[in-house]
């Protein structure tokens, strides 16, 4: 087998980087030098660790030979209280037999639903903002909220209010004490519980009656009607005679997903074009031609052409899933690189999307980058939502709701810091603010007399 090539760099392991990533820093583990290097080498908890950037590797290991690369048991101990046996988690052929049963659920025809359902929730987010007045605005859990509107809306047809609270403190619980791995995660055998997976258990047992309570609730308007992607698990996808458990683990999967990742990603949006007015200025021009009621939603989005481009370059800096774990089964070679059988595979979209090899001037907030006629990125150079056979089944709807939802935000509102501070992401389960700043939003109408706001003020903060 070959050695390792001149383009990979083998750094010495960092205990400091170690102690900030058990800590709940994720990002502290990725050393500088992952930034310049094709191929990063290290050692870790007695782990062979190679982080990839090199797109000819990236593409050996998810797609070419996927079969080889499975989760480490530290990341499933970790997810697996949340997203039990369902998609994300499961293996092999059951994968298969549960990805081509959820597949109908987001079929290209189910987004303009999606579309009806992102404008109806923005309207109240921007009524209840409208009626702030400028004043200061901590606007992640508006976010998380509206996000769960959504999801609530489209997966069940149901007001999500009466579970927002209950939800989002589960969330918020198992995101800052149980979703990072522990030392004794990565050291003791998978048959041995850890301390944190006895605490992991107990948060199932609620978590599970939760998501049980929400499928009861669902369930009493009926099924078999296909208003809903619950109609089309069911219906189409199988979940109706089955055992609870397994609905409860996808509809999970589903809501964890297909919220979290896309309030944080709003989050982002909404925390650059804050320092980017220019940028602001012509979403709100291109937002301002199209109907963005729920009528007139599904056909506005393909001509939100420059909003997409600004989505995307959102998701370039700050990818809500910042990190690809895997470990080797048998011994490899990928891009030219030995991976000794199980050695721990890092593919870091957080790393990956600010490559100096890979992106002039990386570090930069450009979505000229993305804009139409551009050429595309390097393919495996940019993958927000993964690559190969397992990328994210949701990533349509996701855009959909960022483009539709920041279109309608940029349109109705200039945004601005309440102080300028730059936030520093943090890495849970997915990227977050580690201090969510306050922001002020002006209606444009408001503001269009006042020259000292909005537009023409300069950017206050580099995008990193």
């Amino acid at each position: 087998m070959p050695e390792a090539s001149a383009s990979a760099v083998t750094v010495p392991a960092s205990w400091r980087a170690l102690a900030a990533a058990l800590g709940g820093d994720a990002l502290a583990a990725f050393p500088p030098e992952a930034f310049a290097a094709e191929v990063v080498i290290h050692r870790m908890l007695g782990h062979r660790q190679i982080i990839f950037n090199r797109p000819d590797a990236i593409r050996h290991i998810l797609i070419e030979n996927a079969d080889n690369y499975r989760r480490p048991t530290p990341a499933v101990r970790v997810l697996r209280p949340i997203f039990g046996q369902g998609l994300f988690l499961s293996e092999g052929e059951e994968w298969h037999r549960q990805r081509r049963a959820v597949a109908p659920a987001f079929a290209p025809r189910a987004l303009g639903v999606l579309a009806r359902h992102v404008a109806a929730a923005a309207g109240p987010l921007i009524a209840d903002l409208m009626a702030r007045n400028g004043r200061p605005v901590d606007l992640v859990p508006l976010l998380q909220r509206l996000a769960l509107d959504i999801i609530g809306a489209a997966v069940f047809s149901l007001e999500m209010a009466r579970y927002v609270a209950a939800l989002r403190g589960l969330v918020r619980h198992y995101a800052r004490r149980l979703g990072r791995p522990s030392l004794f995660d990565h050291v003791l055998p998978p048959a041995m519980p850890t301390p944190r997976d006895l605490a992991r258990r107990r948060f199932r047992r609620r978590w599970t009656a939760l998501m049980a309570d929400i499928i009861a609730e669902r369930r009493k308007s009926g099924v078999g009607e296909r208003r809903d992607l619950f109609d089309l698990l069911c219906t189409t996808g199988g979940f109706a005679t089955a055992d609870d458990e397994r609905l409860i683990d996808q509809v999970a999967t589903i809501v964890v997903a297909g919220h979290e990742t896309t309030a944080a990603a709003l989050f982002w949006s909404v925390y650059l074009l804050s320092q980017h007015p220019q940028q602001q200025e012509r979403i709100a021009a291109e937002a301002g031609l199209l109907d963005l009621t729920p009528a007139g939603a599904a056909a506005a989005v393909p001509h939100l052409v420059h909003t997409r481009a600004v989505v995307d370059e959102v998701l370039r800096l700050y990818p809500p899933a910042f990190v690809i774990v895997r470990q080797a089964i048998a011994a490899d070679v990928a891009g030219g690189v030995a991976v000794p059988a199980g050695s721990l595979v890092l593919i870091a979209p957080w790393v990956l999307h600010r490559h100096r090899l890979l992106w002039r001037d990386p570090d930069r907030f450009d979505p000229s980058r993305f804009a139409a006629g551009a050429p595309p990125p390097e393919r495996f150079s940019y993958m927000p939502f993964g690559a190969g056979p397992r990328i994210c089944i949701g990533a349509q709807f996701a855009l959909t709701e960022l483009v539709l939802m920041l279109a309608a935000l940029v349109r109705a509102f200039h945004i601005e810091l309440a102080t300028p501070q730059a936030v520093r992401p943090k890495a849970l389960v997915t990227l977050q603010p580690a201090k969510p700043p306050l922001f002020r939003l002006y209606g444009r109408a408001a503001t269009a007399q006042s020259s000292e706001r909005g537009a023409l003020r300069q950017p206050l903060l580099a995008a990193g």
